[in-house]
């Protein structure tokens, strides 16, 4: 059961980071080609290559909840592997874009299947105990410095062989990771556990008014 354990925090912890690499993979190699995609200038291909980070940012903003609660009602495991399968078809459509609107495209499905960190964090939760809580959420933290740091190193060298080969790389890093998480990673949630998935519950702003009750919390 240790073994297990050890495993299956060891696969959230590369899925962690692959969600954050996810982020950084395209910086060294977006305003390039943005530029030969819209046949405009570097310096103009810099504000179109903030509308695909926002477009990131926007979806996981959006869809962090609901994937969190379908894994309240599916189960981490199957949310985060049909994620994993997700990251990779966004990262070939990337490969394969040649149009600006392709790479919006892709950026779009990269937020979405990037919101599984909640699942992945409820996993930790799930199997974590008192004694390793702590230390399993360390990891996490561990892995998004980690990813920032190799997304934009990896997109940099992998460039050298094509302003595509990040997209490549990445594609073929998150399929072995969903075949390594298939057969390693054992389900969370017990049956017992789970609820039905409410569409309105990911979307009720009135969880944040919770914070004004500590102003502590509120202060944060």
């Amino acid at each position: 059961m240790k073994t297990s354990k050890n495993a299956a925090i060891g696969f959230i912890f590369v899925t962690m980071t692959i969600d954050v690499i996810g982020l950084g993979l395209i910086i060294p190699v977006l305003p390039t080609l943005i530029a030969q995609l819209k046949h405009v200038s570097i310096e103009a291909a810099s504000e179109w290559g903030g509308f695909l980070m926002f477009a990131y940012a926007a979806m996981q903003f959006l869809f962090a909840p609901m994937v969190g609660n379908l894994s309240d009602k599916y189960g981490r495991r199957r949310v985060i592997l049909i994620s994993l399968v997700g990251f990779a078809v966004d990262y070939v459509i990337l490969a394969l874009a040649h149009n600006y609107m392709l790479l919006l495209v892709g950026r779009i499905l990269s937020g979405i299947t990037g919101a599984s960190f909640t699942a992945a964090t409820a996993y930790i939760a799930d199997i974590s105990t008192k004694e390793t809580r702590a230390k399993n959420f360390g990891l996490i933290g561990a892995a998004f410095g980690l990813g920032f740091i190799i997304g934009p190193a990896l997109g940099g060298l992998l460039s050298i062989w094509g302003l595509r080969a990040p997209f490549w790389a990445a594609a073929v890093l998150c399929l072995v990771n969903f075949v390594y998480g298939y057969f390693v990673l054992p389900e969370s949630l017990k049956p017992e556990n789970r609820r039905p998935f409410d569409w309105k519950k990911p979307i009720r702003w009135g969880h944040c008014c919770i914070l004004r009750k500590t102003k502590p919390l509120s202060v944060l």
